[in-house]
């Protein structure tokens, strides 16, 4: 059979590819990279990945000699970077932001993940080449939705868990931008730290913070992450949809006490009717510190989700009510909306040391809801 080159690409265009930028280093020890869609994994054991450099290509030349080259995972608001490699010529770095990986090669800015990896083998394909690397190191970088190829086009795309939320994280970011003028001055009101977080899959992330002095500050830092399993997180779910409940409360273990869930969504509707929910507990908040306050918290992040995941399953599953009287309150929450009501970010205040919030509990709901209401506002969200 014969057909065209058009044709050949216009039915492969129907198959979506993420998009990277490979980068290496040239003879000189300068950066170099190139925009590619055909990168995949190819072998855990050992630890392989490749991608595809057309024979044509100006860029991969200038680094395919240095025995090495680290894959940079674009997202969706990096199409201009995307751009940027894939035009021929021109200093591709000037207005880039980058550090070295060990290899040397460069770990853009921003990106969602990076892969450095040493140069296995080439093989030729036709007018490609397949480029099969060996992983040396790898990091979850920034989070944020995938850059995708699709039909000769840039666009992205909603995973189920995000989906289930009815929003995306382009939305959650753009809310964490308008609430930061208001939790800094909430922090600074309340001599409280104040965060924002989101749902991204199976984790709550924190991609906000204000407040507090050095020397009060929590272990928390933009990018941390936390099992987003229950009793954990009941102001993103008490308002959620009837499909994303379920897949949270999915995530309790099979061997859950009777009444557990019972308990769970007595909770949600005490949290719905409250609107805010509390975290107490002066020694189970000490030991969640004491794991997040790991000096290199990216070479430890299994270890890290795993111990989290153990603390959360020794609290009660009313931990989280507004209705448990209780003095010691470490954290409130509050819900942020966006357009139709749904639950993009939450703002949580939180104390350090055995500082409680119980005794100024309503002064401090009333001060947290007001500034959840402006950023509610700002997005255009329903009340």
């Amino acid at each position: 059979m014969s057909f065209d080159a058009g044709k050949f690409r216009q039915v492969l265009g129907h198959f979506p590819t993420g998009v990277a930028v490979v980068t290496g280093v040239d003879a000189e020890g300068r950066p170099a990279g190139m925009a590619v869609g055909s990168f995949s994994s190819v072998s855990l054991d050992p630890p392989l990945v490749a991608f595809m450099p057309d024979k044509s290509s100006s860029s991969w030349p200038k680094f395919r000699d240095s025995g090495s080259f680290c894959v940079n995972i674009l997202g969706a608001e990096q199409e201009a970077v995307c751009r940027t490699f894939a035009t021929r010529g021109g200093d591709k770095f000037a207005e880039l932001s980058w550090q070295p990986a060990s290899s040397g090669a460069p770990i853009l800015d921003g990106v969602l993940a990076w892969i450095d990896c040493d140069t296995e083998v080439v093989h030729e394909a036709g007018d490609h080449y397949i480029v099969i690397g060996r992983v040396r190191q790898l990091e979850i970088g920034t989070p944020a939705l995938p850059l995708v190829f699709f039909q000769g086009g840039y666009g992205r795309f909603s995973s189920l868990s995000l989906a289930a939320w009815e929003s995306d994280l382009g939305v959650q970011m753009r809310s964490a931008d308008l609430a930061r003028p208001h939790m800094e001055a909430l922090a600074e009101e309340l001599d409280v730290e104040c965060v924002a977080s989101a749902v991204v899959g199976e984790d709550m992330v924190l991609v906000a913070r204000a407040g507090l002095l050095r020397s009060q500050r929590l272990p928390t830092a933009v990018g941390q992450r936390i099992p987003f399993e229950p009793p954990m997180g009941t102001a993103f779910v008490a308002w959620a949809s009837d499909a994303a409940r379920e897949a949270w409360l999915k995530r309790l273990p099979k061997d859950a006490p009777e009444g557990t869930l019972e308990t769970l969504e007595r909770t949600l509707a005490e949290v719905r009717e409250a609107g805010y929910s509390v975290g107490r507990g002066h020694r189970w908040h000490s030991q969640a510190a004491e794991v997040l306050s790991r000096d290199q918290p990216d070479q430890h992040r299994d270890e890290t989700a795993q111990e989290l995941h153990r603390l959360i399953q020794m609290l009660p599953a009313d931990y989280e009510s507004p209705r448990i009287d209780a003095d010691d309150v470490r954290t409130v929450s509050t819900p942020v909306r966006g357009p139709g009501g749904s639950v993009v970010l939450v703002l949580s205040v939180t104390v350090p040391g055995r500082r409680s919030l119980g005794a100024d509990l309503t002064w401090t709901v009333e001060r947290l809801r007001a500034a959840a209401d402006a950023v509610t506002k700002a997005l255009e969200g329903a009340p």
